[in-house]
Formats: C-alpha cells, sequence, structure tokens
C-alpha cells in the first residue's frame, strides 16, 4: 500500500507580464514591502522596475537591500534583517536567482523574530517568517517552491542548509526575465535543474506525486537539449527551462536532494565551480551508482539518451570538464561527504567512503 504526504503550499503564477497582471496580490500582503536582489541582474533584466510599479499602483512603499552576492553569506543576511528591522516592513520579494531568494527566507525569519540571530536559522526551532514573494530570474534553483535555503558560512568554511520551513507564499514566474542571462549562466543552472529532477526521482524519500513532476519536468528539459547545446535560447525554451526548473524545485521540496548537490559542495566553497556545473560534473558517475535499474531506464529514455554514457557525453559537451581539484582534495571531501547525514539518508542504499571517492575520481581525476 502506498503512503506518503505531500505539502507544497506556495502559489504559483506564469505568465506573461504576470508582475503586473498580479499585482493586487502584494496589496494583500502588507503596506510596505522589502526587496531582496543582487547588485545588478534585476535592474537590466527589467524585473525590478515591474514590481516597483506593481508596488506603486496600489501606494504600498517599499526599501531595496540590492547587496545580495552568489552564494551569499550569513554575514549579508544578518546585514539585510538588520535593515529590514529597522525600516519596519511588511513582507518580502526576493529578486532573482537562488541566492537572493533563498536570502529572503533566512530575512523573513530574522525580522518577524527580533531576538534571534543567524545561529537560530539552523535551530531546531521552527520560526516563523514575514510572507514572501519569490520572482525568479533564473532557471535552475527551484527555490521559489521550496522550504530550503542554502548559505555560505566562512567560519564553518562550508554551505549550509537553514534549518527553517519557509515556503514562499506566491512564485511569480515571467520568462522575460530570463532573456538577458548569460549562456554560462543559463547552462550551469539548466543542469541544477536537471539535477533536481534526477536527484529527487532517485531520492529514497520519492513518491507518486513527486515522480509525476520529476517525468514532467526531464520531459520539457529534453525539449531544451539542442538549444543547450547549440547555445541558442528561444523565449520558448526559456520558459520550458523555467517550468522545469520550478518542478524540480517542487520535488526536491518532498524528496531532498542526493550525492550531486552534498558532493558538489565544497567543489563550489573551496574551487569556486558554479554550483549547477559542480553538480554536472558528478551526475554520470551519480547514475553509474544507481540501483534503481527502472527509473534509471525511465530517466535515459525521457531524455531520449540511448545510455549513461551517451548521458555523459552531453553533458560534458555543454560542462566541459574540471581539472582544478587534486587527490588530496577529494579524499578530504570524500570524508565531509560520509558524515553528511542529511544527504546520505536521501540515497537509496548505502554507500562507502570509497564508493563517494570513486565518484569524485570518475568525474574529476579521469579528466586530467
Amino acid at each position: 500500500m502506498l503512503e506518503f504526504q505531500y505539502y507544497m503550499p506556495t502559489k504559483v503564477l506564469l505568465g506573461e507580464n504576470v508582475v503586473i497582471n498580479n499585482s493586487e496580490l502584494f496589496s494583500k500582503l502588507g503596506a510596505k514591502a522589502f526587496i531582496i536582489t543582487g547588485k545588478s541582474s534585476s535592474k537590466k533584466n527589467g524585473s525590478l522596475e515591474d514590481v516597483i510599479k506593481a508596488l506603486n499602483k496600489y501606494n504600498i512603499s517599499y526599501c531595496i537591500f540590492d547587496e545580495v552576492e552568489e552564494n551569499p553569506s550569513l554575514e549579508t543576511v544578518e546585514k539585510a534583517s538588520a535593515m529590514g528591522r529597522i525600516e519596519g516592513v511588511d513582507f518580502i520579494i526576493g529578486i532573482g536567482g537562488g541566492s537572493p531568494i533563498d536570502s529572503s527566507k533566512a530575512i523573513g525569519v530574522l525580522v518577524k523574530n527580533k531576538d534571534c540571530n543567524v545561529e537560530d536559522l539552523f535551530s531546531k526551532t521552527k520560526l516563523s517568517s514575514l510572507p514572501i514573494v519569490a520572482l525568479p530570474t533564473t532557471a535552475g534553483t527551484g527555490t521559489e517552491v521550496t522550504h530550503y535555503a542554502i548559505f555560505t558560512d566562512h567560519k564553518l568554511k562550508t554551505k549550509r542548509n537553514f534549518g527553517q520551513q519557509v515556503f514562499p507564499e506566491i512564485a511569480l514566474l515571467d520568462a522575460k526575465y530570463l532573456n538577458s542571462t548569460s549562456d554560462n549562466v543559463t547552462i550551469n543552472t539548466a543542469i541544477d535543474a536537471l539535477s533536481h529532477l534526477i536527484e529527487g526521482y532517485l531520492s529514497a524519500k520519492a513518491n507518486i506525486l513527486g515522480d509525476t513532476f520529476s517525468e514532467k519536468g526531464l520531459q520539457l528539459f529534453s525539449e531544451c537539449l539542442d538549444a543547450l547545446r547549440d547555445r541558442n535560447f528561444s523565449s520558448e525554451v526559456r520558459e520550458k527551462l523555467l517550468l522545469a526548473s520550478t518542478l524540480g524545485g517542487v520535488v526536491i521540496a518532498q524528496a531532498g536532494t542526493s550525492l550531486p548537490h552534498g558532493m558538489g559542495y565544497p567543489l563550489t566553497y573551496f574551487n569556486g565551480i558554479p554550483h549547477g556545473r559542480a553538480n554536472g560534473l558528478i551526475l554520470k558517475a551519480y547514475l553509474e551508482l544507481c540501483s534503481k535499474m527502472d527509473k534509471l531506464v525511465k530517466i535515459l529514455s525521457i531524455l531520449k539518451f540511448k545510455d549513461i554514457n551517451e548521458f555523459g557525453n552531453y553533458i560534458e559537451g555543454l560542462i566541459g570538464k574540471e581539472t582544478s581539484v587534486s587527490e588530496e582534495q577529494i579524499i578530504d571531501y570524500s570524508k565531509a561527504m560520509i558524515s553528511n547525514k542529511d544527504k546520505l539518508k536521501n540515497h537509496s542504499f548505502d554507500v562507502t567512503e570509497e564508493d563517494i571517492f570513486n565518484m569524485y575520481k570518475k568525474s574529476l581525476l579521469n579528466n586530467k
């Protein structure tokens, strides 16, 4: 008998001019908005301008924090939260890729819970947040429909997922905001979305509803294979990638991520490899370790690859090889990964430190 729980509370709206056409939603969240974004992308792609127009339409005041960096630090979260408390904001609008939207979730918690500090974000005590509106301008993280948020902890020299359960109340999807995204960012974020779809599908916590979303997301991704290879991104392709990313987020909100994400974090922190690309470097070796043969066959079938090697060759054609990682580093990374219980528990069978080392070796050292 099947048995599972499923919870996805975010209202998702997709369409051209979705922000302006649904601006009344902001009026229901409060009198003052706190816009969280990066230094420049939201200004270039028009998303910030649209949000400001929507807020002005309903005379909603706002303040802006535009200092969120890639792989946001806890120090940045602290700085923004202090501003939000002083300004007395009612709700938060995160605009950008995973970094601003993830930051919005943590800032929402800290602004609402004024006696808390950043370490409380990682506690088991569940803390509520101000309402969050997510406006993704990249197609990769799916954070607009998850409760996850990843931060760089420079003291621990790692990336950490905070311990709270903050889903955005609203996700506004408009592919036009992706039009100015560079080819490399488009590819790296697309690989992140692909890894979400695959890892969630193969997770020990997978269920029939999540699998349905995974398969549809993989189908959408398969329709973008040629465009990704040729770096030819039409509006239609960008919308498919955006939808695949959001579906990937819906999947991992239930099933979590697994080995590629856990193994990719040190590659990003210590070697400066973009997050999606780091996951992609591990994907072939991850599939080779897969014990769920029926699902492996299904993945390859939907993506229209005859075998894992063809899949691996395609991914390598997109993201290239990586030669910056030493054997000494992957020994350290393997030891760290074997202690990452959150990621290991999502894998469908037990793995050893040697298994993880061999995955790194196949993915990185054999490329030298």
